[in-house]
């Protein structure tokens, strides 16, 4: 079992919880996650890359000079992808990279995802998250408390939020909510979802990730892994 404390929005320890491993797969498996996370990246991909071969460049397809007599090389169309301003020799045309894998695999690959975060100490239990005048500098002030935020650095005239490490997060909510996705939107490195439109590339790719005690519950349901 793996306990969990459970922190209000001013990072002050209310509780704990216990997560069973078996509720999220029992353990990762590194290889279905990577392969799922590969094709969703690959899923991602607009594939509208092109290129002009020797038979779309402009251009005559005349022999530049005769075969013989001249003591140069022998050259044909200047088409070719040998010269400047020829076409590119097998260069990428648009295609579609997207596959899929069987849906239970996908399941079980977000699982393993939350498990991971869950056993690595890169997830952050919080009691609630409310924040209902949808101001960005509310939400600077809830990572700072729960110290996902660094200090403000001088820049000029200006005042910046530094990173720590180049430190993201994803927080996740039991469902959308309008406030928390505003107040966060202009935060680098920070995404907010509800837990039914998590997957396993949605939670790898952010560094730390923050979990409501509804959230955790609704994720405990195969229902909310899609």
């Amino acid at each position: 079992m793996l306990s969990l404390k459970v922190v209000n929005m001013e990072g002050q320890e209310v509780g704990s919880i216990e997560v069973n491993p078996a509720d999220f797969g029992g353990e990762v498996n590194r290889q279905l996650l990577h392969d799922v996370v590969l094709m969703q990246l690959a899923n991602r991909r607009a594939g509208t890359h092109s290129t002009l071969r020797r038979g779309e460049v402009a251009g005559s397809t005349k022999k530049i000079f005769r075969q013989k007599g001249t003591g140069r090389a022998r050259a044909g169309s200047k088409r070719t992808n040998k010269r400047v301003g020829g076409g590119t020799a097998k260069g990428p045309k648009p295609r579609d990279y997207e596959y899929h894998m069987p849906k239970k695999a996908v399941r079980a690959a977000t699982r393993m995802a939350v498990l991971s975060k869950l056993a690595d100490n890169e997830a952050i239990i919080v009691d609630s998250i409310s924040i209902p005048d949808a101001k960005t500098k509310s939400f600077r002030k809830l990572l700072a408390n729960l110290k996902l935020r660094g200090t403000k650095t001088q820049v000029g005239e200006r005042q910046y939020d530094r990173r720590i490490d180049g430190l993201t997060c994803l927080v996740g909510l039991p469902q959308a909510d309008d406030n928390t996705w505003r107040s966060a939107r202009n935060i680098p490195g920070v995404a907010v979802l509800p837990v039914n439109e998590f997957n396993a590339l949605t939670i790898m790719r952010q560094k730390r990730l923050v979990l409501t005690r509804e959230a955790l519950e609704a994720l405990r349901s195969t229902k909310a892994m899609a």
